[in-house]
This record gives structure tokens, sequence and C-alpha cells, in this order.
């Protein structure tokens, strides 16, 4: 389906590592601790693309590399070695994470979106909803107030927040709609790439449901390309066109979500499934 395309992201080797890691750490890792130096490997030679349009999920438990893998995207965590490529960086031809700091703000505000689990990461709690989304078109370098107004009605109205609170505060609303004012933060500069982050954990059934359709209204609608983080495999299936499997820092299994739920390979992700059924 996509392989004939420019991934919108590559991602070839990703490692981070704390600690002093010892030349011999791979042969001795105890999951994903190395028992002579104690290093631990929070994400291990991981490699993957995500393509236009696409929905990539990343399932697995807590402590399995996900959120590392999220936090050095979005430039939250220094990577101990890799490359990653975005499509509209210098034409998908340089390493990311080799990028100066004005580059890396520049690909945070304008080609990538990110969702945190906690909204207290992603929003100013104290600021409106609509001032919140003005500061993220502000540091992609826009002045003009009227459409900085417009953008944020335009984003609220697609997210479902009542335009008659876009001047309140999200410290006064709900989780779940703290989560859809993150979403419409992270749209605010038409990324091509969202990156979401265990979005729907913590939030009651029924908000969860709502805010997994507007999701899938917003990949619908904006035609954006999606790295989505879950623990929870029926987040995955409802969203995911493809599947990659993390357990201790490592890629364990990859392929169509479709696949990766009807004929698990790995030992691990027969039980996610399992636990699933």
């Amino acid at each position: 389906m996509y392989l004939n395309d420019t991934p919108v992201l590559q991602v070839k080797n990703l490692t981070v590592c704390y600690g002093a890691a010892c030349p011999d750490c791979q042969n001795h890792l105890e999951k994903n601790r190395c028992v002579l130096c104690n290093s631990i490997w929070a994400a291990n030679d991981i490699s993957f693309e995500v393509y236009e349009g696409e929905t990539l999920g990343i399932v697995g438990e807590s402590g399995s590399g996900k959120t590392t893998l999220m936090k050095s995207l979005y430039f939250d965590l220094e990577p101990t070695g890799g490359l990653g490529y975005i499509k509209d960086y210098k034409n998908g031809a340089a390493n990311i994470w080799a990028a100066n700091g004005a580059n890396r703000r520049m690909i945070k505000n304008n080609i990538m979106g990110m969702v945190y689990q906690n909204p207290i990461a992603g929003l100013r709690m104290d600021y409106s909803s609509a001032a919140n989304i003005a500061e993220k078109i502000i540091s992609a370098g826009s002045r003009h107030a009227g459409q900085m107004t417009a953008r944020a009605k335009e984003l609220l109205d697609a997210v479902e927040i009542p335009l008659a609170r876009m001047a309140e505060a999200p410290k006064n609303f709900s989780g779940g709609m703290q989560q859809r004012v993150q979403i419409s933060k992270a749209l605010a500069n038409n990324p091509a790439l969202l990156l979401l982050d265990e979005v729907t954990t913590g939030l009651d059934l029924s908000v969860q449901a709502k805010v997994l359709d507007l999701i899938r209204k917003i990949k619908a609608q904006f035609n954006i390309s999606i790295l989505l983080v879950s623990h929870d495999l029926a987040v995955i299936r409802m969203l995911a066109d493809r599947t990659i499997v993390m357990l201790d820092g490592k890629i364990i299994e990859r392929g169509l979500t479709d696949q990766i739920l009807e004929d698990p390979q790995h030992e691990y992700t027969q039980q996610l499934v399992g636990s699933l059924i």
C-alpha cells in the first residue's frame, strides 16, 4: 500500500542508553538492563517508517520503550544514537537529531505535532484554549491576530470544543476536553506528522471512545500521518493501519494490524492478543 511512497518519517537504529554501556552490553542484557554494567537500554536499535496518510501503532507494556521513542522524536530526549529523517525537513535527506536548536524548533513547530498522555505536559493550563493554539502558531512565526483567532475557532470546532468556551482555560475542563484542546493545538500549523502518546489512558471508557472517534475524523479530514503509542491493543485495532510491538526496548514483531491481531507470532504478542479477547 505504501511501498512506492517516500516515508513521511524514517527512523534507523534509534538507541537510548542510560549508563556507561560496557563493550559487551548486548550479550549480557537481562530484559533491557546489562547485568555487567547496569546500563539501561530504553530503546535498542529501533527502525521503522511512517507513510503519508498512515497510522502506525506502537504497542507494548510499560517500560517497553514506547514513550522513550516518542520523546526522542519530539526532542524531549536526546538519543544515544540513530538516524531520523522527515520528508518535509531538507527533503528527507538530513538527520533530525543532528539539527541545531533553531531547526529542531522549526521541526517541532511546523512539521510535527505532539499530544502527551498528560495534558499538563502539552498545554498551558492557565491560558485560554484559543491562546494555547495561538502560542503554537506564534512559535511558527505568525503574528496575525485575526488569522490566529480564525484558526483557533476552526480547530476547536473540529475537536468539538464549544466556541463559547474558547476563552476559558483548560484547567476548568474535563480530562477528555483537555485532550481535545491538546489535539487542536498540535494541529495548529498543519503538521505532516502527529505523535499521540497514550492519549486515552486514564479517561473513562465513554470519553475514550469519543477521543478515538475524533482522531479518526481528524485523520480523514486533514490526511495526516499518525504515530500512535498505546499499551492497549483495542485502541491500536481501532486506529492503526500497521503495528509494531515493543518489549524491553526492542521491536519484537511488526506487520499489518489485522495480521498482528489474527496471527501473532511472538509469545508476548500472543499474550497481548489473548488478553484482548
